[in-house]
């Protein structure tokens, strides 16, 4: 059986459980649509919840951005999982206890104001909808390689899967959608992560495999991959190049910011009691750690993996060819992604042979390309003058070590950083069972967390905006039908901005954790734990989180993700070394400290709001969840 067969049979079976847990679970109520009517199991609760955490950015794009960013970029696994800590311990109890669908609502609630509502439904649609696009980009990279269609066609069939459950569905469809979801997810996670751990290591376990000695050299495995990648030009894997100041900041801005994640949090509100809540982010942890401790090793063998491809008998012996690729079966992968444009092969120099190295050159390659877009001629010539020199310098400097680098004339392999996962196993050449299976991962990955995102911004619209603000009186038939609708809406826009991402879905996806560590955590956090927060304090707070967070990532990333209206870039970024994907935690300062000065300077919360914060914080006597 074919590649291509295997690929369809495995995800098309894995769509047809999805489609039957969706009828099988409809939602017949707004209870059941927005809290699966708040009768999930916490085994199942947590489950789900690692399913609607471990997104395209985890599962396709974590563990690649760590193959090429190397100990920088740990931070995603520190700040991803430290935050699930902050929300077990701070946030989830305490929000199940107040017992409510949204979290907008218990923001209007607890800050006694329509306005405060008003304003958490727009950061709650700000945070969901930039965190979509990066799904929306796991769908298509995911569907464009392995049902070999074109990135925008696997989207609009992603799009079109996600509305068939999550609209019919609901929180209850989702919910036990996604634990079949996690179960597919993390089991195409860890087979070929074991596999290739056991090529590499001799060890199953592919968290101590990372540890263990390559059995080709003999020494351990990260010495050899940091021999090898700063031989060929990259910096090193295991040394730390950012500053010490970024890298604390991001790794806040992701911990804060997964605990102010809406549709993370309203898990916690489909569990029966309060003490499940707690529960059920203490097993969401344990699912989480599965595939959180194996992503450093799938990420370190498949860039070890990727090198030995290209350079099958050492650094200083002749790489791979282009009839080696058009040829070789176990180079037939390289021909695979390089249709669907996010692997790149260029034969620079003419010699028939492809060249992966750091070339030294990859912003004068950018601005080159910029030069021949704009077709201005003598921009041209000045960009391909500076390229070519940078490249002869680096050349030169590497021909000390290795020969033939001296007629090298760039760099002429570009990879993706998002296709490292799902190219891993072919890589590697394992069974083609193998690379369904990891097809029918990353898509359960990228679905499961589109769906709670998408269900996130369908009750922000549904239930707080049009029920709580602008048609209270509304039925409850009718409140369903205006969720299904927004959501159908979500999913067009999700899709629309999926066509056109800001960056490698994790970078996406950090973008919107640190819109939700300057607004959403600090909101909930002084609501639950200081009465003398009020209105007024917490309005100021978030919006000022809200804007400058916002500014600050549109200064680096372009106004509204368009590229060229960028002032400022993340190598060179505006404020000391604090690149925009770290803000998050600056924002949730400055709002803390506006919350704070205003509340002190203004009126204290009325008595029974005072009373409600206090009630809040004793662990017991939670209700079920309340629609009002």
């Amino acid at each position: 059986m074919d590649q291509f067969t295997l690929n369809l049979l495995v995800v098309g079976a894995t769509f047809v459980l999805y489609f039957g847990i969706a009828i099988w679970a409809r939602a017949g109520s707004t209870a059941e649509f927005y809290a699966a009517g708040g009768g999930v199991h916490p085994i199942a609760n947590g489950m789900a919840t690692g399913a609607d955490w471990m997104s395209a950015a985890s599962f396709i794009s974590m563990a690649g951005i760590i193959a090429f960013g190397g100990y920088d970029t740990s931070a995603y696994l520190m700040g991803w999982t430290g935050g699930y800590v902050l929300l077990a311990m701070l946030l989830a109890p305490y929000l199940r206890k107040f017992g409510k669908f949204t979290v907008p609502e218990f923001i209007g609630d607890r800050f006694y104001s329509g306005s405060a509502r008003f304003i958490g439904v727009l950061c709650l649609l700000i945070i969901s909808i930039t965190y979509v696009i990066g799904q929306m980009s796991g769908v298509g990279v995911a569907f464009s390689r392995f049902l070999e269609v074109s990135n925008a066609t696997g989207l609009y069939i992603g799009a079109a899967v996600v509305f068939a459950y999550a609209v019919l569905g609901g929180m209850k469809g989702i919910t036990y959608t996604q634990v079949a979801q996690y179960i597919v997810l993390i089991i195409a996670y860890t087979i070929p992560a074991i596999f290739i751990s056991l090529q590499l290591t001799g060890n199953p376990i592919p968290a101590l495999g990372l540890f263990s000695n390559e059995v080709h050299t003999g020494q351990p495995l990260l010495q050899t991959l940091d021999q090898i990648v700063t031989d060929l030009g990259f910096k090193s894997y295991t040394e730390q190049s950012d500053t010490t100041l970024n890298m604390f900041l991001f790794t806040m801005s992701l911990m804060i910011g997964t605990a102010g994640l809406p549709h993370v949090i309203v898990r916690f509100f489909t569990v029966p009691k309060v003490s499940d809540a707690r529960s059920s982010a203490g097993w969401a942890l344990v699912f989480i750690a599965l595939l959180y401790l194996t992503a450093p090793a799938v990420a370190a063998m498949a860039r070890l993996n990727l090198i030995n491809t290209f350079y099958p008998n050492g650094l200083t012996s002749a790489p791979v060819s282009m009839a080696d690729v058009e040829t070789k079966e176990e180079l037939k992968w390289v021909k695979n992604w390089a249709t669907t444009g996010l692997l790149k092969v260029t034969d620079l120099n003419g010699d028939g042979l492809i060249q992966y190295y750091n070339d030294g050159a990859t912003a004068l390659a950018t601005k080159l390309a910029d030069a021949k877009k704009a077709g201005n001629e003598a921009a041209i010539a000045e960009a391909q003058a500076a390229f070519d020199a940078k490249v002869a310098e680096t050349a030169a400097k590497m021909a000390e070590k290795n020969p033939q680098a001296a007629d090298w004339k760039g760099n002429e392999l570009t990879v993706n950083n998002d296709i490292m996962v799902l190219a891993n196993p072919e890589i590697a050449n394992l069974p083609g069972w193998v690379i369904a299976l990891v097809a029918a991962g990353g898509l359960a990955a990228a679905l499961s967390t589109a769906a709670g995102l998408l269900m996130a911004i369908s009750s922000a619209v549904s239930h707080d905006l049009i029920k709580g603000q602008l048609n209270p009186g509304i039925s409850e038939k009718g409140e369903l039908l205006a969720a299904r609708i927004s959501m159908a809406v979500a999913i067009a826009v999700a899709t629309w901005l999926g066509l056109n991402p800001p960056g490698f879905a994790a970078q996406t996806v950090a973008l919107a954790f640190g819109v939700a560590a300057a607004t959403i955590f600090p909101a909930l956090m002084m609501g639950i734990f200081s009465k003398r927060i009020n209105a007024q304090g917490a309005i100021a707070g978030m919006l000022v989180g809200l804007i400058v967070t916002v500014v600050y990532i549109f200064l680096h990333k372009g106004w509204f993700f368009v590229a060229d209206t960028a002032s400022y870039s993340d190598s060179a970024p505006m404020i000391l070394s604090i690149k925009s994907t770290s803000f998050g935690a600056v924002g949730a300062l400055i709002n803390f400290i506006v919350a704070f000065a205003v509340s002190k300077a203004t009126a204290a919360p009325p008595a029974h709001v005072q009373d409600l914060v206090e009630s809040i914080r004793i662990p017991k006597g939670a209700g079920v969840a309340q629609s009002h």
